[in-house]
Formats: structure tokens, sequence, C-alpha cells
């Protein structure tokens, strides 16, 4: 939806406009991994948008994303703060299969597909919260490997560990259920 009014944009509302916007949706995507419910995920954005439109005008333009992923960092801890422990509980979360890229012509595929992706699935649930955390914002998000870092505030050397332990394991589960021959396909 586009807005017009008669009034010029404020110094802010440019700013905003250059840096934020560009960035809805990996902020997004990140605030779903961080929360795994869309609609904190939509209260979080909303929430750092806010934060970023107050204090645009002290940012110097330098790296937008790191800084808009360093206010949602700090503001998804105050959530969490805010929340009382049996409101953290989540239960088990399952990806939804999507076909809409498949080739199903061929028969081979409509067989060894279903069952490498439910493969996968398992052994991406079966990663410890850290390592899953890891795969989602560089893998499944497409975060650099310094921006999964400042997200999740830790030190990028850890975040490369992770992720490289991470996908061995995933290899590992693949190669005991005999489908890793079907990632090299």
């Amino acid at each position: 939806m586009v807005i017009v009014t008669d009034k010029p944009k404020s110094q802010a509302g440019i700013l905003f406009d250059r840096h934020v916007l560009p960035e809805l949706e990996v902020l997004y995507r990140t605030a779903w991994t961080l929360t795994r419910s869309d609609a904190d995920a939509q209260d979080l954005v909303q929430d750092t948008l806010l934060r970023a439109y107050r204090s645009i005008e002290r940012f110097d333009g330098r790296y937008p994303r790191a800084w808009l992923l360093t206010i949602m960092r700090n503001a998804n801890i105050n959530r969490v703060r805010k929340k009382s422990p049996d409101l953290l509980a989540e239960p088990d979360l399952t990806f939804e299969r999507s076909t809409d890229f498949a080739d199903h012509d061929d028969p081979e595929t409509l067989v060894i597909e279903p069952e490498l992706d439910g493969a996968i699935e398992r052994a991406f649930a079966d990663l410890s919260s850290d390592f899953r955390q890891i795969v989602e914002l560089v893998d499944l998000n497409g975060l650099s490997y310094q921006e999964a870092a400042e997200t999740l505030d830790i030190p990028i050397g850890t975040v490369m560990s992770r992720l490289h332990r991470a996908r061995g394991r995933i290899r590992d589960h693949l190669h005991e259920t005999g489908l890793d021959k079907e990632v090299g396909r």
C-alpha cells in the first residue's frame, strides 16, 4: 500500500526508507527463526522497526542489516525476559513440505523425494537448538556468518564451527539411512 500525502518526508523518513525498508524480508525471516511463531515474529519485527525509526537519525548509515539485527536481538531478549517460563515452552514444530518446484514426471522422484525430505527433516529436528538456529539463519534464511553471529551475539568462529558440525550431523544421518547418495544426484 502506498500512502500519498502533500507533506514532504522528514529526514528520519527518508533514512528509514533507504536503510530499513530493504531489510524487511531478512528481518521477518530472522524474527521467525528466533520466535518460531508468525504472530511473535511480526510483533518482533514491528518492535524492531519502531526502535529503528526512533534512532535512525543517530545511525551512521553503515551496515544497516547488522544494525537492525542488533536491535532485533536486543528487542527479543527483552521480550523473552518479560515472558513467564511456562510461556517459553513451544511445541515441536514440523516443516511444511512444498512440492511446488518438484519434478513429478520421474517415478523415482515420486518415491525418493518424500523419503529424502523426511530424512532431512528428522536429521534437522534431532539437532540441538544451538545447531538448528545456526542452520536456519545461515542456510535457510541466507544470513552471512557475521550477521548470524551478531543476531545471536556469539563469535563468528562459533557460527562457523556450529554450522560445520550441524551439516556433518545431517550428512551422517543421511548416510545412516542410505539416502546420502540421493543428495548428490
